[in-house]
């Protein structure tokens, strides 16, 4: 879940072969490594530059693992490298800073793409919980009853405490039909409970829309409900929901808002009382899709800055012509909006554009650069920290609502909050 693979740079030499390199000219003064060599071939040492590091111990691990390992058949040394390197970046403490073998990086991508094979929910780190961040609607994860904020302490028995994002994806995806059994903790809940979960092919579409009908005496004090029957009498508030931003979105929300404003242009526009940007449960995705977004409602200006550790900012501002930049637009967030979701929403209220309706969002405020290797691993790295158009860092405190709403889960079949963000459109 990065809001940033826009460059896919193609590095030639992997960090594999970095790690030989440096391991290969540092380790020989304090460890005879013939066992290694005995037992592994070293293709390729290019790539790696001198530096002041005692690189013995690794090889002296690596021979004692060989040496008095009791299962030799585990012991495979592509899966050790790659381990190694794992280990070597999560030991800068950033959760979100991870190297991808190449399963989990043809994983991560497809996140994206839209469609995988799996249970059907985004999921985050927090305080080196793997938690959900968002089940997807009608998916497995849904209807088995995993909830935004659930912490997953357990997958198939094992204790997730201190994965890695992409070592919680591996091992909780699998091929459709397949069962994974999830130890749960619900939000405020004492006991954790067991959760079996059969997995399936997952297509989302990332974004949807909707015209809704709403009874005019709403402005006279009535109930802003949505009428499902026909209705004459009703004024329309145009409804999309945006669940990520992906491979696809763009070409899918340019679809929708040429039907909206097909829609918009056949009616007097009396009877068009504004939109609704549903966030909720978005867990972001490509930085620039946010730009995009943001900037069909924004004339101009900043949508989001990057900041880099130099203190060195760079600032993104509307990059198109938008179609619905006067329409008044009320956005709905909670807990499982994420990173490009909080982009928009921080963009969209900052510059006065709309008012934020639902819960506080979940505090992602990192940018990720994504670099494929030439074997098809790749490697996410924080390369910088993102800032809204007024300079506030959303990262662990999120973005609070103008409108505080909670969900009643007592009551699924209403959304309150829904109900709340037609009601500031239309009083």
């Amino acid at each position: 879940m990065k809001i940033r693979l826009v460059r896919n740079i193609v590095v030639a030499l992997a960090l594999v072969i970095v790690s030989f390199g440096i391991g290969y000219r540092l380790g020989l003064g304090g460890l005879n490594n013939q066992s290694f060599f005995s037992s592994v071939k070293i293709i390729n040492q290019t790539g790696g530059k001198t530096s002041d590091v005692d690189f013995s111990r690794f090889w002296e691990v690596w021979n004692r693992l060989n040496r008095y390992y009791i299962d030799k058949k585990a012991l495979d040394p592509q899966k050790m490298v790659f381990g190694a390197i794992s280990g070597m970046v999560s030991a800068v403490g950033d959760p979100y800073t991870v190297f991808l073998p190449p399963d989990q990086n043809k994983e991560a991508k497809e996140d994206l793409g839209g469609k995988f094979q799996g249970i059907g929910a985004q999921l985050g780190v927090k305080d080196k919980k793997i938690v959900v961040i968002a089940p997807l609607k009608g998916e497995p994860a849904e209807t088995a009853g995993l909830k935004p904020g659930d912490w997953i302490m357990k997958v198939d028995g094992k204790e997730t405490m201190n994965w890695t994002l992409p070592e919680a994806v591996s091992k909780i995806r699998g091929e459709k039909g397949s069962k994974v059994m999830l130890t749960i903790l619900h939000k405020d809940a004492s006991s954790s409970a067991d959760i079996s979960v059969i997995r399936d092919e997952i297509k989302v579409p990332s974004v949807e829309w909707e015209a809704k009908k709403i009874p005019s005496s709403c402005w006279q004090g009535g109930k802003c409900e949505e009428v499902k029957e026909e209705c004459g009498n009703c004024d329309l508030v145009f409804y999309i929901k945006l669940t990520r931003f992906g491979d696809q979105t763009s070409d899918e929300w340019t679809k929708a808002v040429t039907e909206i404003n097909d829609k918009i242009n056949s009616l007097s526009k009396s009877k068009v009382k504004g939109l609704v940007l549903d966030l909720r449960n978005n867990p972001g995705g490509y930085l620039m899709g946010s730009v995009f977004i943001a900037s069909e409602f924004l004339n101009d200006g900043i949508v989001v800055s990057q900041e880099y550790a130099s203190g060195q900012k760079q600032n993104y501002d509307v990059d198109r012509s938008g179609t619905l930049l006067t329409i008044p637009m009320v956005v709905l967030i909670n807990k499982g909006s994420a990173s490009a979701s909080e982009i928009v929403a921080g963009a969209l209220r900052d510059r006065k554009r709309a008012k934020l309706v639902g819960e506080t969002t979940f505090g992602k405020g990192s940018i990720q650069e994504a670099q494929e290797m030439s074997d098809g691993s790749g490697i996410h790295i924080t390369t910088a920290k993102w800032l809204t158009p007024s300079g506030k860092w959303v990262n662990s405190t999120g973005l609070e609502p103008d409108f505080s709403v909670s969900q009643d889960e007592a009551k699924p079949d209403t959304d309150f909050q829904l109900e709340k963000a037609i009601e500031v459109l239309l009083k």
